[in-house]
């Protein structure tokens, strides 16, 4: 099974409500907390790993918080996973070689970079924006083969 982190699926969620339409631009870590229902230390350690990244920006002062740092359309999906779990890749030999010991004798070594790149463009293709709450009608898709949901 391939699976983000919890770390990047909370990144995913926190970053959600930051894009929402109507949000001040700058909310607090707090905020953003309360709103995502993510505990304050995590919403921290995300905020500055996304801050160290360039997908959001920190503003001092009295009125400071987090901002993104460009609209929501022009943040991918990829970005976000690159910035809180590193490299899109299926396995390592995929990323950098040399990591497992199999690899001078390994016959799928070859497939695994296409797979990856393919993840990787489909995310990079994904804009934040379009993670945030779908309208009333698309609520629930239709599911397309129901013999799999059984």
């Amino acid at each position: 099974m391939l699976r983000m982190s919890k770390l990047t699926d909370y990144g995913i969620v926190v970053l959600t409500h930051m894009a929402q339409g109507g949000s001040p631009p700058v909310r607090t870590a707090q905020e953003l907390s309360q709103a995502s229902r993510v505990p304050p230390p995590t919403v921290a350690k995300i905020l500055k790993e996304l801050c160290r990244a360039g997908i959001v920006a920190s503003h001092r002062g009295r009125h400071g918080g987090y901002s993104l740092s460009r609209r929501a359309d022009e943040i991918s999906v990829a970005a976000i996973v690159e910035a809180l779990e590193g490299p899109v890749s299926v396995t390592e030999c995929s990323d950098a070689g040399g990591l497992c010991a199999l690899e001078p004798t390994c016959v799928a070594k070859s497939h695994w970079g296409p797979i990856s790149r393919a993840i990787q463009g489909t995310l990079e293709k994904l804009p934040l924006s379009a993670l945030g709450p779908r309208p009333a009608g698309l609520a629930r898709l239709p599911i397309l083969n129901p013999e799999v949901a059984s």
